[in-house]
């Protein structure tokens, strides 16, 4: 695993990460009691709260990358065990 297969696997995982945290506690502005401005769609989240979604993503990014580079660097988990195939 080269510095670089490492970054690529951390971008994707930082993605996916990213987009299963967006949607939590996104709250629309009838649902916070809010009065909409003119022009705004029904479905614009009235505090999307961005700063700590990215740190969260981050920290959870980290521990899966974690476990990810440990199962490589230590090679524990191997085709022959995916598939049953005892050695």
């Amino acid at each position: 695993m080269t510095w670089f297969n490492n970054s690529i696997a951390f971008v994707i995982i930082y993605m996916v990460v990213l987009f299963c945290v967006l949607p939590i506690g996104v709250k629309t502005p009838d649902e916070a009691g809010e009065t909409k401005l003119p022009g705004q769609a029904d479905s614009a989240p009235v505090n999307p709260r961005l700063g700590f979604k990215f740190l969260l993503t981050f920290a959870i990014s980290c521990v899966l990358f974690g476990i990810y580079f440990a199962v490589g660097y230590y090679d524990l988990l191997g085709l022959n065990d995916l598939l049953g195939r005892g050695l």
